[in-house]
């Protein structure tokens, strides 16, 4: 039996999944999991990079202890988000996307390259957490001045095992800094945006091999891992292991709700853009898709109401409260206060607000289904048909509530699929070159 190790860290978790084939048939074990979220440091977002790494460590010594021998093994994670190197030193904090470091800048960015323009080289909706705009702010910050490398967190965390340093195709394709016609970074952006050119090396795409641990680790964590890039943006690699029997949407859902469509071509055209749909990479597609608001907004509440995710749902079904809010305003991006940032957008909108639990969790699953509604009908007019179903995977998957809500608010089939794609396509792309 050969096995493979998928490590697979979101925004609230990380997870260590060990795969393998058994009769044709993909069988898991989760071996290790972990808390991940943001901290506040010097007044902003950050990543505790080092401790995700130590987890990382931890966890393939959990794998190794239990499996003995693993073929390979790749680390996905969210896009964006980068560590800064002078060498191999790390140029600390680690930001997180979050963070509002970058809302000084966009307009500076924009009269220099108008997003019209950025959008026609990229194709990348605008996010103003996206990488273009945070390596401007680090420019402007003079962090650059001794930096050599930009990694994307995967890129980074695989780097410390093996000290190989790559950037991955799926990845920059989350940057705004992706040529969409050269498939590499866009030397017209950064030279017009005076970013230094060492900072962006050629693209490597999934399956490309880094090769086996540094001597150090394979010491820390008892054993040796071939390490191979899997799709390393989590949404390339939870797409890839969706089954989907026919050409329909999806709702990759989880602390970002990702609504999209496998496409063979770039989509650029101003419906796009005025809509902001991405175009993405996945490993031989197009991901055409929307970033929506997702279970960040739940997981805020969850925190600050300290119930189970469960009784949340209990709650809702026992609300009549039926007003839906814009769950994609700025303000509950890093909102430390879900509740009364809700509470708030009522009363600035002149609305009667909710204010008992169970009204303010209602009004919450029902504007995430009500949203998801608006980004579907808008994909349909972009791409001029129409869809009668929408496969559902990832965390929101599981609830069950939400994805009745959907299918009312949609009038599509809805097709949950509660299994941990994201692990199971950089499983399936590791084993592409392996099995």
């Amino acid at each position: 039996m050969k096995y493979f190790l998928a490590i697979d860290i979101g925004a609230s978790s990380g997870r260590h999944i060990v795969g393998w084939v058994n009769g044709g048939k993909l069988e898991t074990d989760e071996v290790y999991r972990f808390p991940n979220s943001v901290k506040v440091y010097a007044g902003h977002l950050i990543w505790e990079i080092d401790k995700i790494l130590d987890n990382v460590k931890k966890g393939i010594k959990k794998a190794l202890d239990k499996y003995k021998k693993i073929e390979s093994m790749s680390i996905d994670t969210w896009g964006v988000d980068y560590v800064l190197l002078s060498g191999d030193k790390e140029i600390y904090p680690c930001y997180a996307y979050r963070d509002s470091r970058t809302k000084e800048v966009i307009e500076e960015v924009h009269n220099i390259i108008p997003f019209n323009k950025l959008y026609e080289i990229t194709g990348s909706q605008f996010q103003e957490f996206n990488t273009i705009y945070q390596l401007y702010v680090d420019k402007k910050e003079k962090r650059l001045d001794k930096a050599t490398d930009f990694l994307h967190i995967p890129e980074y965390l695989m780097y410390k095992l093996t000290g190989v340093k790559v950037h991955e195709y799926t990845n920059a394709s989350t940057t705004g800094l992706l040529d969409k016609d050269t498939n590499s970074y866009s030397t017209e952006i950064i030279e017009k945006l005076g970013l230094k050119k060492e900072l962006f090396s050629d693209l490597k795409k999934p399956g490309y091999v880094l090769g086996d641990f540094k001597e150090d680790v394979k010491k820390e964590v008892g054993g040796n891992i071939k390490v191979v890039l899997c799709a390393t943006h989590d949404t390339a690699s939870a797409v890839e292991g969706i089954e989907m029997s026919d050409d329909a949407p999806y709702i990759s859902s989880g602390t970002w709700s990702l609504l999209g469509l496998k496409v063979d071509k770039v989509i650029t055209k101003e419906s796009a853009r005025s809509a902001n749909y991405s175009n993405e990479y996945g490993p031989t597609y197009i991901r055409f898709q929307k970033n929506i608001m997702g279970l960040w907004i739940i997981q805020g509440l969850q925190k600050e109401m300290n119930l189970e995710f469960s009784e949340m749902v209990e709650l809702s079904k026992k609300s009549n409260y039926k007003e839906i809010f814009d769950v994609n305003d700025e303000c509950f991006l890093s909102s430390m206060g879900m509740k009364q940032e809700i509470i708030d957008w009522f009363i600035r909108h002149s609305f009667t607000p909710p204010m008992e639990a169970k009204d303010i969790i209602n009004a919450t699953y029902l504007s995430l289904a009500y949203s998801y509604n608006v980004a579907l009908k808008e994909l349909e007019e972009i791409v001029g048909k129409k869809f009668d179903k929408i496969y559902i995977v990832g965390g929101g998957a599981k609830n069950t509530y939400l994805n009745e809500l959907t299918k009312e608010a949609t009038k599509k089939e809805v097709i949950a699929l509660p299994i941990e794609a994201t692990a199971i396509g950089n499983l399936l792309i590791q084993m592409k070159e392996k099995v």
